[in-house]
């Protein structure tokens, strides 16, 4: 039997909060740091086109080696907080791992690079050991440690690595908490201070090197809202004269000497100047990308900069008399996502400008559900809840500038593209998006059209392929983020075509509805009828959409009769009338461009039952129970739930665990109810026939397995069931997936069920702790079952298991490793 062929159709993830992980390619590629990996980023094709594994750590930064004549590069580079640096190479299309530099004790949390003679590459990193090194990399792929500069208490925040004019000796500069940029020179193989830049007032974020000729500009942006432009050029003896012409007004001139093979060259730096226009701290500046015109090399003087109040500016000197200011059209004042704003200024959301009517809709395209907020005129602000509420950690700008992008505290990608029809005007683009924390589940909804999945971010978010008439293949996006919570979301189950119960670190289980106007842009988006699917939801009855209180946790429902009251302009019937925090949703049609601003779902019941924060839940196939289990360190606390979806009254409590429940399946046929456990343990439940006295379900055990005679050593952490209700698989931090049954169904004629539930295949090693395993709903072609087991390094392993054979085989090839680094939940 060939092996199945595995393609991965979308990978959903975001930057990490570390202020210079992203780093955009002159071949068109994002790479940025997402949990311990790398992701490779094509706006254009709006997917990530590969992950590189290869830390331990979080990735705190990623930087492409540039190339001087500006080709697409051939390396990368990227430090975590496992204290390495890893360069990475392309090879025939793929990166691979280069060369690895050990040797910093702390977080790295800044690289750059750039390239000397012989493709040698050199390397600068500051890590939070309160030093920075030099690294040399040569085509032996080893890396040597040039030189190490230890700053005692402070820390650098930022390096930038250049070429002195005319030379190629390396310059290095470094913005730390001192509050001023240090210079240093490597000459004979060690670094030298040659200077150290003041005028900042608070710690410096960020530096970043231009060559422009034979000259060298240094942007730096501080704490202290300000960035400063400082230039470097080589002295010339002609120079030196005019230092006693007291005729010519001149920028003080910081001067240091350079000695290279006994020649010696001397250098001034110079305050160009210094750009007041952020209203807080500036995280991070990056210049234009060099382009060539007319065959020869040139640098814009255009500088992007990204600040946590929430807004990106591009700077440029004015041609005639060269003042820097906030960058402008010829044609007029860029236009930014609605109205005028202020030019070169560009604002996520938070910023429609004074043209905005009051609780005007999101005009943000599908990449603005990262930041569900904007700010009026007046100054109110609205939409917190799941709000860019810290702004941008890092921009950058493409290679021939007609994109700029930044990172925010969340992790969202935000894009900004250049309008080519109307100059001067910015729109923003489309761009991948994902949860910014730990997944904890996922589900599939019953027609396999869409996911629902939860994280430690505190968001329950909906993937789905968009179906566009200009491309040939359906891109995958997030179109939703059904809820924003307060707590860390643990689980969920779909209990409907559009319909979802969730759980948190709270007692508490919430079961949420899809408003009216979601399901006629789902309809849009994936070319379903509109129709159909409002008649599958009960059109009548549902809310147009969903409004988050202030300082409440709970997302109400809004109804056309609410909409209706709110649009009578200049009356305030209610407190919320006044305060439009209190309800914000306003519908809007979704087109390819735009999105609507609100997309929470309304909660329509809330169920109460644990004593402890909710673990893990499950429905069953007719979408008629639900069962929830809690954490637990005692045996009263470790019972199941049921809960009945027709009237959420609970139904049941099914007592037998000692621990915490870690994971529930019904089988196929919803006969049957399978629960393992952090004891080691795993209990199977069966649904007994309604009686009058009792006409709604109830279940018994059937079987179980005790401690003393558990196969499993070690806590359980996942479950499934064969499609045909029959067997049942377990996997466990003991590095051990086994399958167990038969379970005969009673309705289907089979044999009635056996309390003697062994396993039934070859005890199978994984290597690593499985934390998550699953059966394909569907058979090979041999009648053979396909099984997926997660393990906790991030690799997917793929097995064959027939039960004529009992054995678990690995499917050939299919070891899901090369794309996939994140934890398996």
């Amino acid at each position: 039997m060939a092996a199945p062929v595995m393609e991965t159709c979308h990978i959903a993830c975001c930057a990490n909060r570390t202020p210079n992980v992203v780093s955009w390619g002159r071949g068109g590629i994002i790479a940025f740091g997402t949990c311990t990996s790398v992701a490779l980023y094509d706006p254009q094709e709006r997917r990530v086109v590969a992950v590189l594994n290869g830390h331990t750590g979080r990735v705190n930064t990623v930087q492409w080696i540039h190339r001087e004549d500006c080709a697409p590069e051939n390396h990368l580079v990227s430090g975590g907080s496992d204290y390495r640096l890893i360069v990475w190479e392309v090879q025939n299309g793929k990166v691979i791992q280069s060369v690895e530099c050990k040797g910093h004790t702390g977080a790295v949390c800044a690289v750059d690079a750039i390239y000397l003679e012989d493709s040698k590459i050199l390397v600068a990193s500051s890590a939070s050991d309160s030093t920075v090194r030099l690294w040399l990399c040569d085509g032996a792929k080893e890396a040597e440690c040039l030189h190490t500069l230890s700053f005692g208490n402070s820390f650098m925040m930022d390096v930038s690595l250049a070429l002195l004019p005319g030379s190629r000796v390396p310059i290095l500069a470094c913005g730390g908490d001192n509050s001023q940029v240090d210079l240093y020179v490597l000459s004979n193989g060690e670094l030298q201070k040659s200077m150290s830049l003041q005028g900042h007032e608070d710690w410096v974020r960020g530096v970043s090197w231009a060559s422009l000729g034979g000259e060298l500009i240094l942007a730096s942006c501080s704490q202290d809202c300000l960035i400063r432009v400082w230039r470097l050029c080589a002295k010339s003896g002609t120079d030196a004269h005019t230092e006693d012409d007291h005729t010519i007004i001149k920028m003080k001139e910081d001067v240091f000497e350079v000695r290279e093979k006994d020649v010696s060259s001397v250098f001034a730096v110079t305050l160009e100047t210094v750009l007041a226009g952020h209203e807080n701290w500036v995280y991070g500046v990056h210049w234009q990308p060099p382009v060539y015109k007319g065959g020869e090399l040139q640098q814009p003087l255009s500088l992007l900069s990204a600040s946590m109040d929430k807004t990106m500016i591009i700077w440029a000197p004015e041609e005639g008399s060269g003042v820097w200011v906030e960058q402008t059209d010829r044609s007029g004042p860029l236009q930014g996502l609605q109205g005028p704003v202020a030019a070169g200024r560009y604002r996520a959301c938070r910023d429609l400008g004074s043209s905005a009517p009051m609780g005007a809709p999101c005009p943000r395209t599908l990449h603005c559900l990262c930041d569900l907020s904007y700010e009026r005129d007046a100054g109110v602000r609205v939409g917190e809840v799941g709000g860019n509420t810290l702004g941008f950690y890092g921009c950058q700008m493409s290679p021939d500038g007609s994109m700029i992008a930044a990172h925010a505290f969340h992790g969202a990608l935000h894009l900004w593209c250049k309008d080519q029809d109307e100059k001067g005007q910015w729109r923003p683009g489309v761009v991948i998006s994902g949860h910014f924390n730990a997944v904890q589940d996922l589900s599939w909804d019953p027609e396999g059209e869409f996911i629902l999945s939860v994280g430690s971010d505190q968001t329950t978010r909906l993937f789905t392929p968009w179906r566009k008439q200009d491309d040939k293949q359906a891109t995958w996006h997030e179109i939703s983020r059904p809820q924003i919570h307060g707590y860390d979301m643990q689980c969920l189950a779909m209990v409907g075509r559009f319909q979802f119960v969730s759980g948190a670190d709270e007692k508490v289980l919430r079961v949420f509805q899809a408003p009216r106007n979601f399901v006629e842009n789902f309809a849009n988006i994936s070319g379903t009828s509109k129709e159909k699917l409002l008649t599958s939801s009960d059109a009548a009855n549902l809310p147009e959409g969903a409004s988050t209180p202030a300082l409440g946790l709970s997302n109400k429902a809004v109804f056309q009769g609410d909409l209706a009251h709110k649009s009578n302009e200049g009356e305030f019937n209610s407190v919320s009338d006044q305060y439009q925090s209190e309800s914000y949703f306003n519908p809007l049609i979704m087109t390819e461009d735009h999105l609507l601003q609100n997309t929470l779902w309304p909660e329509v019941q809330k169920l109460y039952g644990h004593g402890f924060e909710m673990f893990c839940l499950a429905s069953d196939s007719g979408r008629a129970l639900v069962a929830s289990a809690c954490k637990a360190s005692k045996a009263e606390h470790a019972g199941v739930l049921l809960w009945s979806t027709a009237t959420w009254r609970q139904l049941q409590t099914l007592p037998c665990h000692t621990l915490t429940v870690t994971q529930m399946a019904f089988s196929p046929d919803a006969q049957l109810l399978l629960a393992v456990s952090r004891d080691r343990t795993w209990s199977l439940w069966r649904q007994n026939p309604p009686t009058a006295e009792s006409p709604e379900p109830r279940f018994s055990l059937h079987a179980h397995t005790e401690k003393d005679t558990a196969v499993h050593s070690r806590i359980i952490w996942s479950c499934d069931w064969s499609p045909d209700s029959k067997y049942f698989v377990t996997s466990s931090r003991d590095k051990k997936v086994i399958v167990w049954g038969p379970c005969g169904s009673e309705d289907s004629g089979d044999a009635p069920l056996s309390p003697e539930i062994k396993p039934c295949s070859s005890i199978l090693d994984v290597g690593d702790s499985a934390t998550a395993v699953a059966f394909c709903p569907t058979l090979c072609s041999d009648n053979s079952f396909l099984l997926a087991v997660g393990l906790e390094s991030g690799r997917i392993l793929l097995y064959r298991w027939s039960p004529d054979l009992g054995l678990l085989e690995e499917t050939t090839g299919n070891t899901v490793e090369e794309q996939t680094s994140h934890k398996a939940t």
